[in-house]
C-alpha cells in the first residue's frame, strides 16, 4: 500500500501577513516552489490570528520537511516572523482533490 497525503494546519496567534510573508522566504526555496514532498500550501488571515494548511505526499514527507527545514529555522529565530509556536493539528488524509 503506497503512503497516503498528510495534512497539517498551524495557527498563529495574532500573526499577521508581515510575519507570514518574513517567514515563509526562510523556510520555502527561493523560487517560490514548494518544499520537496510538499503538495499544496495555503495561508491566510484567519479569526485572532494567521492560519497556515499544507499537504504533504506523506506523513514521513512532513516529518523531513519539519525536523530538517522548519523547526530548525523557526528555533534559530527569523526576525519580522511568526514570535510563537503555532498551534498544530494534522489530519490523516483520505481524500485530496486538484
Amino acid at each position: 500500500m503506497g503512503s497516503t497525503p498528510y495534512g497539517v494546519v498551524h495557527f498563529f496567534p495574532g500573526g499577521t501577513k508581515e510575519q507570514y510573508d518574513v517567514s515563509l522566504a526562510a523556510v520555502h526555496p527561493a523560487d517560490g516552489s514548494l518544499p520537496e514532498g510538499q503538495i499544496f500550501h495555503a495561508g491566510g488571515s484567519s479569526a485572532g490570528g494567521w492560519t497556515i494548511m499544507a499537504v504533504h505526499e506523506s506523513k514521513e514527507s512532513w516529518e523531513k520537511f519539519r525536523d530538517g527545514t522548519l523547526l530548525p529555522r523557526l528555533q534559530e529565530g527569523i526576525e519580522g516572523g511568526f514570535t510563537s509556536p503555532p498551534e498544530e493539528t494534522v489530519i490523516d488524509l483520505y481524500k485530496v482533490m486538484p
